[in-house]
């Protein structure tokens, strides 16, 4: 996911999808606790996504 991709989402989009990402980070933990995760490094993909989402959320709080 691209930072150009985030700013165009609005701000009730970008909470669905913050709350998206925090479940599909769960569920890899999970998977990975059990040793059932092929790619661990998809893990630190979904933080960075998290990431992305929060600094734009915050940058459209701080411009109102």
């Amino acid at each position: 996911m691209k930072a150009n991709e985030v700013r165009k989402l609005s701000a009730s989009e970008l909470e669905e999808k913050l709350a998206d990402l925090k479940k599909d980070l769960f569920f890899l933990r999970m998977q990975h606790a059990t040793n059932q995760l092929d790619n661990p490094i998809k893990i630190a993909q979904v933080k960075k996504d998290i990431a992305r989402v929060k600094t734009i959320i915050r940058q459209n709080q701080l411009e109102q």
